[in-house]
């Protein structure tokens, strides 16, 4: 998932290399960290929240399969 979230954040950013994405895995769940520069930051996020959402809803929907929980977090990188 963590390759996912990768590829997504580059295809919408116009600074690829500065994403990064960190995964932690505990029992159930996994937690995704994911920095983008600052510039980037509205790009990810989205009108509303709209793209974060929809981020998380493919995530949600790609670890139901193994029946884990996805929290995906947005962090700006300074």
């Amino acid at each position: 998932m963590k390759e996912l979230v990768q590829f997504l954040a580059e295809q919408l950013v116009s600074t690829p290399s500065a994403v990064q994405v960190r995964e932690t895995q505990g029992e159930t769940a996994s937690i995704l960290e994911l920095r983008v520069a600052k510039e980037d930051l509205g790009r990810v996020i989205g009108k509303q929240g709209r793209t974060a959402k929809s981020i998380r809803t493919i995530l949600n929907a790609v670890a139901s399969r193994t029946n884990r929980k996805v929290v995906l977090e947005i962090i700006e990188e300074g």
